[in-house]
């Protein structure tokens, strides 16, 4: 099945916009980026879609509003420009989003809030009442409070658990990169793009996995084995460029490329 079609049939989309997606070349939250984005998003709900965006760039902001702290490395210094950035985020949302009416509602969430049931319930039935109210979910790990023991750890997983928690029809993870290419195409010029992939297992033995990029905390595997988690709940993934000119516009239109994981 197409990307363009994964689309058009979806009700239900839950979006991943990486760090690298987020920022603009100073490394700091691209406003026009976002503008662009919830107009795209708003034109998706108007034609009947939900949506729920799960959201880096926590410290992508912070780092913008407290560029004193950018060389400090201690746990408490990070964790603390995180809470100073996820405000800015959600600003940045919250005016993004209000030019066309729509309101947004910010979730925090640590892998212990999924591994508890009563917990996943709550989020599970907080979620589904923002949607049917006509609020965006601006979903991102509570990286103020994670530690090791609790913390999911990339936000492809998160997208993957929410997406799984919310029921949803579709994944989209945007990234820096157009899709699943059988080696890294920022090393290999000859890097082929996968268009399909139907056994995740087998195309991860066929291809070179490379590290995590620069902004972002997860590389092309945590992406696989995202795809691999909502696929076991029968929700397919597409792996798109975040950066394009109206991506989201040009992914339904099959004008963009990407890597739809079917299944």
């Amino acid at each position: 099945m197409s990307i363009p079609q994964l689309i058009a049939d979806a009700r239900k989309v839950v979006f991943k916009l990486g760090s690298n997606t987020l920022a603009d070349k100073e490394g700091r939250i691209n406003p026009v980026f976002l503008d662009e984005f919830a107009g795209q998003a708003a034109d998706l709900i108007k034609k009947g879609k939900q949506i729920a965006i799960v959201s880096s760039g926590a410290q992508v902001a912070g780092l913008s509003t407290m560029d004193k702290w950018a060389r400090k490395r201690d746990i408490h210094y990070r964790q603390a420009l995180c809470a100073v950035g996820q405000v800015e985020l959600m600003g940045a949302w919250k005016r993004a989003f209000e030019k066309y009416n729509i309101h947004i509602a910010q979730i925090l969430l640590t892998q212990d809030d999924f591994n508890d049931p009563i917990r996943t319930l709550n989020m599970r039935n907080t979620l589904f009442t923002l949607v049917d109210e006509g609020i965006i979910p601006i979903i991102n790990e509570n990286d103020t409070v994670s530690v090791e023991e609790i913390k999911i750890g990339d936000n492809d997983t998160l997208a993957a658990q929410s997406a799984v928690l919310w029921s949803a029809d579709l994944l989209v993870l945007f990234s820096d990169i157009d899709g699943l290419y059988n080696k890294n195409p920022k090393e290999h010029p000859d890097a082929e793009l996968i268009g399909e992939v139907r056994d995740i297992e087998a195309v991860k033995q066929s291809i070179t996995i490379g590290s995590a990029n620069s902004f972002g905390t997860g590389g092309i595997a945590t992406k696989l084995e995202a795809a691999k988690r909502a696929a076991s709940y029968g929700i397919p993934t597409v792996l798109a460029h975040g950066g394009g000119c109206r991506v989201l516009e040009a992914l339904a239109a099959g004008t963009q490329q990407g890597t739809a994981f079917l299944v």
